[in-house]
């Protein structure tokens, strides 16, 4: 299971303090919501289930940003396992994790299940 860390303490840890308010599920998915929680990451997404392939430095013609920045926002969504990474030389491949994003879309999709139309104020 993904952890992400908090300052010196762990989403976790924080929340086993209180009772354990939080289920493990609801810890993970706010984990691929702050991997998501940037414009750039879903643009790298996009890019990738578009080729459906391992893609090295491609991504970066494909965006405004420089190379840091798409590396660091490559480095969020592979902590979150939403892309996995390959080194081949120099460089590194990447592509969708479907694994994991199967997961994130049934985890979505439970989150709003007792929602009834016109149940709001």
């Amino acid at each position: 299971m993904l952890v992400i860390v908090h300052r010196k303490y762990t989403i976790k840890e924080m929340a086993t303090a209180k009772t354990d308010p939080f289920t493990d599920a609801d810890v993970q998915l706010a984990a691929w919501a702050k991997a998501l929680g940037h414009p750039a990451r879903i643009a790298i997404l996009r890019v990738l289930a578009r080729r459906q392939t391992c893609i090295c430095g491609e991504i970066v013609d494909e965006l405004p940003l420089a190379q840091a920045t798409v590396s660091q926002h490559l480095k969020a969504l592979k902590a979150a396992g939403l892309v996995q990474g390959e080194v081949e030389g120099p460089r590194v491949c990447y592509c969708l994790n479907h694994d994991t994003l199967r997961a994130l879309e049934a985890a979505y999709g439970a989150l709003f299940i007792d929602l009834k139309p016109g149940s709001c104020c």
